[in-house]
């Protein structure tokens, strides 16, 4: 069975080498404890609405800033993605499924997904904020503990969508 942590260090591994010092969007989760165990030097935001407050992590001296499950929280990624000055972003998001609707918890503002994107979309949107794609992949979910049509479907189809961006050499922030 996948296991999305050991994929996504192996992907991360080969797109930007090991040991790299990483802002990882997001608090502390087992994604960072994962990667911290693989040789990363990891720093963490530090909860605060990345739609609006982000501006403390536009500077850092990093290799690389990471996304994994984020950007479908946000109600703008455009925002922070644009500005962004680091040689590279690795960034991925849960795939929008026909079988599927959007995860919405009524209970926690936080916990929703206010975009569900197809690769397509999620392409554009790092095209448009001055991204290139250098590679990309897309993983399947299955999953074992559930019975039915939709825990079937899951083995065949495409759940997670991983990006490695770089910008292109000359790239000036639009509006500057």
């Amino acid at each position: 069975m996948l296991n999305r942590e050991n994929e996504t260090i192996k992907f991360l591994k080969r797109s930007i080498g090991e040991n790299k010092r990483i802002l990882d969007l997001g608090v502390p989760n087992n994604m960072g404890l994962a990667l911290r165990r693989a040789g990363f030097d990891v720093i963490n935001t530090d909860g605060e609405d990345l739609d609006v407050n982000f501006e403390k992590y536009l500077s850092l001296d990093v290799d690389c800033v990471t996304a994994f499950e984020i950007f479908e929280h946000m109600l703008a990624p455009f925002n922070i993605l644009r500005l962004l000055r680091v040689p590279n972003l690795v960034a991925s998001v849960p795939l929008k499924l026909w079988f599927a609707s959007a995860y919405w918890n009524q209970s926690d503002p936080w916990d929703r997904h206010y975009h569900e994107f197809e690769p397509k979309q999620f392409d554009m949107l790092m095209e448009r904020t001055g991204w290139e794609i250098i590679d990309s992949e897309k993983w399947k979910s299955p999953d074992n503990s559930k019975v039915g049509i939709r825990p079937a479907l899951r083995y065949f189809t495409d759940r997670y969508y991983i990006v490695h961006c770089q910008r292109p050499e000359g790239f000036i922030l639009p509006g500057k």
